[in-house]
């Protein structure tokens, strides 16, 4: 946890086991991110992993065309925006609008590529996040520090089966042979598609494609996880340490509102205000006036009345 935390005593006794830098927030929780700790197969396997994409960026200066830039951008919005935050956020973890199935599987293969494992597997640890927000069972609060809320937890397997050992809460994704099917064959998708990228664009894209992107979806991605429950500005009383953060919204297709997401989870906008960047809201309006999406979930007014204000505010 490091620099990121400073010690949190009243009246002269330890109330934590410190204040994370900047915020109100204070680790309440010790999990060591390296020392003291089993390490699993699995936790091996993703820090192998995230070193790889690590490593691969930094050979980004040396081979960088433009072509292998915008394959990484545009890749970048399908598996970010289109993949994480409309499929697997926005659509199958709270079911916050409708798709036609060819293009929610559609969607939700782009987001496999996201590598953030399988629609099952994620949408499993978001909908416990949301149940045990900011508590001990959360997967990824930062009650446990920082760098365990940002990525810590994704190499401690131990933890996930200590709080949830079945996943039983994803039942509808489950029943779908489609779902399932990713499920079991995950890792071929992932080194198939690093393959073609490959054979079309040599070394070059694959630095940019599997490498840059990913570190940038990664870290975007964990940063809502991360700094949006520790920095930013809570409009909603929620109960928990959700915040807005305009920053983070930026990077991630209009997560970073994450204080409006859990007052309202089952909404698929994001952005509440107008000058709340949310271009996936924007995307899924289109999808809409096409007829491709329905059952479009926002809060109403009447809905937002029942929730109290955090701060004075006129209600639109």
């Amino acid at each position: 946890m490091g620099h990121l935390i400073n010690s949190t005593y009243v009246n002269g006794e330890k109330t934590g086991y410190g204040k994370i830098l900047m915020s109100d927030v204070i680790v309440t929780r010790k999990r060591n991110l390296f020392r003291d700790r089993a390490w699993k197969i699995n936790d091996v396997n993703m820090a192998l992993w995230f070193l790889t994409i690590h490593l691969l960026t930094l050979f980004a200066p040396f081979t960088f065309t433009w072509g292998a830039f915008w394959a990484a951008f545009c890749a970048y919005v399908l598996c970010g925006m289109l993949g994480i935050t409309l499929s697997y956020h926005r659509n199958l973890a709270h079911r916050s609008l409708t798709l036609p199935k060819w293009l929610e599987y559609t969607f939700a293969y782009f987001g496999v590529q996201a590598v953030q494992r399988d629609p099952i597997s994620w949408v499993s640890t978001h909908r416990y996040h949301h149940q045990f927000v900011d508590a001990d069972k959360d997967p990824h609060s930062p009650i446990y520090g920082f760098w365990f809320s940002h990525m810590g937890w994704i190499f401690d397997h131990s933890f996930s089966l200590e709080k949830y050992p079945e996943r039983k809460n994803v039942e509808d994704l489950k029943t779908q042979v489609f779902y399932r099917f990713i499920n079991r064959t995950y890792s071929f998708h992932i080194f198939g598609f690093a393959a073609i990228v490959y054979a079309l664009g040599g070394f070059p894209y694959l630095v940019w494609v599997m490498g840059v992107r990913l570190a940038c979806v990664y870290h975007f991605t964990f940063l809502v996880n991360s700094a949006c429950h520790i920095w930013g500005s809570k409009v909603w009383n929620t109960n928990d340490l959700s915040k807005n953060n305009m920053w983070v919204a930026l990077l991630t297709f209009g997560e970073g509102w994450h204080n409006n997401h859990h007052a309202f989870e089952y909404s698929a906008r994001l952005g509440l205000e107008w000058w709340q960047f949310d271009p996936c809201w924007t995307f899924i309006q289109v999808l809409k006036a096409l007829g491709l999406a329905t059952n479009v979930k926002e809060p109403k007014k009447a809905h937002k009345i029942k929730k109290t204000y955090a701060s004075v505010n006129k209600i639109k």
